[in-house]
């Protein structure tokens, strides 16, 4: 009994947040013992989950248009578990929702069907996590609903974004009136 109410207390003092796809606050020691670290710390701290491709849902991809033939880019974006459903019955997405977007260099080659371009190396990946209640007032990372991110190909835990007005905001200013997000680019969000 007396193991069940340390454990019950070690709980209790660890304010655990649910959304759709990730926890937030869980202590680091916690992280340690259960051998997860979560994409979310209590600080607002971003990292790139561990299992994106396997556990959340592919959304999409992205040609970015290079300036000879072929493509310069190639985005992947994939939705933590439940995102996409709970945007299709709703047309939003719900709080704790992560967007995880992969962005590679491309080569291109002629082939057999044409002049084909193909996914070559990774650059980083753009996370993004919905955030309704501006969950985290005094990181400069989080506004206007979402936690924004970019992470350098060879660090998924350290950000080198400072602040998403100047970093991220830019970019996403055309999809304003979708909350932010280029839903028009994703199947998987279509009922």
């Amino acid at each position: 009994m007396k193991i069940l109410k340390s454990t019950m207390a070690a709980l209790s003092a660890s304010i655990i947040v649910m959304g759709v796809g990730y926890l937030v606050s869980l202590p680091a020691a916690s992280q340690a013992a259960s051998g997860k670290v979560q994409p979310v710390d209590a600080a607002g701290n971003m990292r790139i989950p561990d299992n994106y491709r396997t556990s959340y849902e592919y959304l999409g991809s992205w040609s970015v248009a290079g300036d000879e033939k072929g493509a310069k880019e190639m985005h992947t974006v994939y939705a933590s578990p439940g995102a996409a459903e709970a945007y299709r019955a709703t047309g939003k997405f719900p709080d704790g929702s992560i967007l995880v977007k992969e962005v590679q260099s491309t080569a291109t080659a002629v082939m057999t069907t044409g002049t084909v371009s193909h996914v070559d190396r990774l650059k980083g990946w753009f996370m993004m996590v919905k955030d309704s209640k501006n969950s985290h007032p005094d990181n400069k990372l989080w506004g206007n609903g979402w936690g924004w991110s970019w992470f350098d190909a060879d660090n998924r835990v350290k950000t080198t974004s400072k602040d998403f007005r100047t970093d991220c905001l830019g970019c996403h200013i055309p999809a304003k009136g979708t909350d932010w997000i280029y839903v028009s680019g994703y199947p998987g969000l279509k009922k």
